[in-house]
């Protein structure tokens, strides 16, 4: 079971929560040279360019970040409240057909 680390509000409707592995996934991915941040996340689950099922009833927002870059976040939804679980980089090329 995730650990929660902290929420953030969109609105009154929504709350966003990251995981303990999502917190970790920002420092994973500056020390490889590819930083992203809290807002980016958010921004890809309020205006995701798509939405894709994923493994286990959870959803994958992706969402265009550079020429070459797609952000993807990895979330489950139950009621008002959306669980980031992970997200990480991929080339548009591979994402986008």
């Amino acid at each position: 079971m995730p650990i929660f680390k902290q929420y953030v509000k969109i609105n009154n409707m929504r709350k966003i929560v990251f995981c303990s592995h999502a917190e970790e996934k920002f420092l994973i991915l500056k020390k490889h040279g590819f930083q992203v941040t809290k807002k980016q996340v958010i921004d890809v689950l309020r205006k995701p360019d798509k939405i894709e099922a994923g493994y286990g009833g959870r959803h994958i927002a992706q969402k265009k970040i550079s020429e070459g870059h797609v952000l993807r976040v990895v979330f489950e939804k139950a009621g008002k409240l959306e669980t980031v679980v992970t997200f990480y980089p991929g080339r548009r090329e591979y994402y986008e057909s």
